[in-house]
């Protein structure tokens, strides 16, 4: 109730009531995840590869971060048309974001409660494939939980004024 989220978007230039100047770099690949993506109802290799296009010859690297992302039971329907947001629960398609995440490769990825679906172990799991696999991405996140404070080397913490 502080306002990390719409702080978060204001950072990465999704919202539009704001004042003052956020500088980013000029060419920066920046790539946004929600707590709950959306999710068109698509070829899922179409929803992997977003925000880019997705190549039909490189289809071993999506079966490869299915796997690595713990969705190995979606390596076979690549190719299935589903209305994914109905299909997947909510933490199978917090997996899938890490997945679009990985595949993308973003210089900046603002995350915004983008665990919060997660059990612990596996958010550490996907948090240490991002940190490991894009060392030269920056990690914007918003989260409840200190359990990805290790993920981060700079914190700031916002507090919700008193009511009077």
């Amino acid at each position: 109730g502080c306002g990390k989220s719409t702080l978060l978007r204001a950072i990465a230039g999704l919202w539009p009531f704001s004042k003052g100047s956020i500088t980013l770099p000029d060419e920066a690949r920046m790539m946004f995840v929600p707590q709950k993506s959306y999710l068109p109802e698509t070829r899922l290799m179409d929803v992997l590869a977003y925000p880019a296009v997705a190549h039909e010859t490189d289809i071993s690297r999506y079966q490869q971060v299915l796997a690595d992302c713990r969705l190995p039971h979606l390596v076979n329907r690549l190719e299935d048309t589903a209305r994914w947001s109905h299909t997947l629960s909510p933490g199978e398609q917090q997996r899938l974001a890490f997945a679009q995440a990985l595949l993308f490769a973003p210089d900046i990825l603002f995350m915004d409660e983008a665990t919060s679906a997660l059990d612990n172990d596996t958010e550490a799991h996907l948090m240490t494939l991002l940190t490991e696999r894009l060392p030269h991405c920056t990690i914007v996140s918003v989260a409840h939980r200190t359990t990805l404070d290790a993920f981060h080397d700079r914190h700031l913490n916002l507090l919700v004024p008193e009511a009077t």
